[in-house]
């Protein structure tokens, strides 16, 4: 407004210059001078207005923008990410350890054992989180009769274990009973009878990667899971049974109608000579849905890519390739089986 009123009174001195100008010669000069500030005045004060504009424009637009980051921020999720140490209710520096307390434990370096039974990290409460933060829980050092589990609860409730890199036990991480757990984002590398075995209802096992499992004189499990868990966008790669009759299970689950196993990669199986070779096999499966999974195989005779117990449990979308048998006894529609 002050802008306004300033183009105002400069327009008013401008017409008084031009008026003064035709009542004579005397006072030309002055006048003429009296005009030509009033129309600089004029023209500054246009700009000034135009400038005003310009910077309120400005301002709308970052507030703006600034208003719909925050929003975006509000409403997306955070990404999944490991614990900060600050965050840990303690650490796990040595093992065999036993956790008592609830809350987040956490690893702080790499952690071998080389006890050939027990367990190197037992958890005997409910709500716990193990967080590795991307070290190692190793072993190896027992070698390949190993009878130790590496992460185990039994009958507790919600316990997660990530960001881990689990090799050379006999289970990887085992969660027996209760409920709601949650096994995600982890590395298990040269287990020797199961990568991961998950059992209890509302629990989940997401985005790990399980390689090279076998080895002990028997059969070998990449993933195992048992009444209610679901299994979602994990790699199993390389699971490979030693023993005479042993068979290789790239993801196996027993009375788990209630669940789902969905965008998952199996590859890599090998069964021992009499053994038999399956992708995604289901025991009791009930109304399972397996679903959008990447089946491979290497064409082994007697070889399931995708087994159901019976057609109660469906089979949609998968892509299966290299089984003697791509998807047996499931309900079916818009699977897609290549033999070859």
């Amino acid at each position: 407004m002050k802008a306004i009123a300033w183009r105002q009174e400069a327009e008013a001195w401008r017409r008084r210059g031009s008026h003064a100008d035709a009542m004579g010669a005397g006072g030309m000069n002055f006048h003429a001078a009296v005009r030509n500030c009033a129309s600089f005045a004029l023209r500054a004060g246009e700009y000034i207005i135009r400038g005003i504009a310009m910077l309120r424009l400005r301002l709308y637009l970052l507030s703006t923008a600034t208003l719909s980051m925050a929003a975006a921020a509000l409403v997306a999720p955070a990404p999944a990410h490991a614990e900060t140490y600050h965050t840990c209710k303690g650490f796990i520096d040595s093992v065999p350890a036993t956790i008592s307390q609830q809350g987040v434990w956490c690893l702080r370096q790499d952690l071998s054992t080389g006890i050939t039974s027990g367990t190197a990290i037992t958890v005997n409460t409910s709500n716990v989180t193990i967080d590795c933060n991307d070290f190692k829980l190793g072993g190896l050092a027992a070698g390949a009769g190993t009878g130790t589990l590496g992460i185990h609860a039994n009958g507790q409730f919600n316990v997660s274990v990530r960001n881990c890199s689990i090799r050379g036990f006999l289970y990887g991480v085992t969660l027996e009973g209760g409920g709601a757990h949650l096994v995600e984002r982890n590395g298990l590398d040269g287990n020797t009878y199961m990568g991961i075995s998950v059992s209890g209802p509302g629990s989940m096992i997401r985005s790990n990667r399980v390689v090279d499992t076998g080895g002990s004189t028997t059969s070998a499990y990449g993933i195992f899971a048992a009444n209610g868990v679901d299994v979602v966008d994990n790699t199993v790669n390389g699971v490979a049974a030693t023993d005479t009759n042993g068979s290789a299970f790239g993801i196996y689950s027993s009375a788990n109608g209630e669940a789902s196993i969905a965008h998952n990669r199996v590859r890599g199986l090998a069964a021992a000579s009499s053994g038999s070779t399956y992708g995604i096999f289901n025991a009791n499966s009930g109304r399972l849905s397996v679903r959008d999974n990447d089946v491979q195989g290497t064409g082994v005779v007697g070889s399931i890519g995708v087994r159901c117990f019976t057609n109660t449990a469906t089979a949609r979308d998968n892509v299966v390739a290299g089984f003697e048998t791509g998807v047996a006894n499931c309900l079916l529609y818009g699977n897609t089986v290549n033999a070859n």
